[in-house]
């Protein structure tokens, strides 16, 4: 872990990252790629010790409400995050300033923040988003190490669900020969109608590869997946779109499934659930801030 001084916070989109970095070792993570310009370990933190500061700054200065998205390059709730609390600091101002969230994460650490969540919810809109990408707990234990299994992550959705927080699931990537299958793709889909969920994000049966990443991804395939590395070069080289064989069949399944069980699987139209800010009035709703400054 190291600290520094960030000149901003949100991207014109409105993005966040409070953190560089990530801990979880997820062997297949574009964030790895040289293209971001990390100049130390992926692995040890950059923490951005005047991030809410500039939060606050920024929330402060906008004309109007809309929604704050974290999560799309460091998962906001990595082990540091239970004693850094940067991500529940900008919950808070998030909450207190009637900002909307869009938040992404594959940690069961969330539900620390549930209360957060549920009232931002109640008074604009939180829209969570999981990852999963294996119905197989002891594949994820291989592809994701160092987070928590697919099962738990079903179950922050049912918790989430039960607040009436929106979900969304990534179901990203699907790694050919590893889990490019029909019958992971319907396991993750049936968890996905059974706990609720409002839509699920697919780019197809693949992933990207690029400088950096691919380079930690191959050295994974070798130590997981014996021989998987050289019928990777020999079928792809050094192709950035990686994807499957079988990619037709199983994207054409994944699209007939979602529409059977009614999930919305169009990735514009999530996309703009996303980043809508709802129209509501707050003028009744009590802050989650006030009360705990009381």
């Amino acid at each position: 872990m190291h600290f520094s001084k960030a000149k901003g916070i949100l991207s014109p989109g409105n993005g966040m990252n409070l953190y560089r970095g990530c801990s979880h070792g997820c062997i297949y993570c574009d964030s790895r790629s040289r293209c971001y310009q990390m100049h130390n370990d992926f692995e040890d933190i950059e923490v951005k010790e005047n991030a809410i500061e500039l939060l606050e700054k920024a929330l402060l200065r906008k004309r109007q409400k809309c929604m704050i998205a974290t999560g799309a390059m460091t998962d906001p709730y990595i082990p540091l995050e239970m004693t850094i609390e940067h991500t529940k600091k900008a919950l808070l101002l998030i909450e207190k300033h009637g900002f909307g969230l869009s938040i992404q994460t594959k940690s069961n650490r969330i539900l620390r923040d549930i209360d957060l969540l549920d009232a931002i919810n109640r008074k604009t809109k939180c829209v969570v988003s999981i990852t999963v990408t294996t119905s197989d707990d002891r594949l994820c234990r291989i592809l994701e190490p160092n987070v928590c299994a697919t099962s738990d992550r079903i179950n922050v959705l049912h918790a989430l669900h039960e607040r009436n927080i929106p979900t969304v699931v990534w179901l990203s990537p699907i790694l050919p020969f590893i889990n490019d299958t029909k019958e992971n793709i319907e396991s993750i889909l049936c968890a996905c109608r059974d706990a609720g969920v409002y839509g699920v994000i697919f780019f197809g049966a693949g992933l990207t590869l690029r400088e950096g990443n691919r380079e930690y991804f191959y050295e994974k395939l070798d130590e997981s997946f014996p021989g998987l590395k050289k019928e990777y070069a020999r079928r792809y080289g050094y192709l950035y779109e990686v994807l499957s064989p079988d990619n037709d069949r199983l994207s054409r399944f994944f699209h007939e499934t979602c529409e059977r069980f009614g999930l919305i699987h169009d990735n514009d139209r999530l996309f703009s659930y996303f980043h809508e800010f709802p129209e509501k009035s707050s003028a009744r709703q009590i802050s989650i801030w006030d009360d705990l400054i009381k």
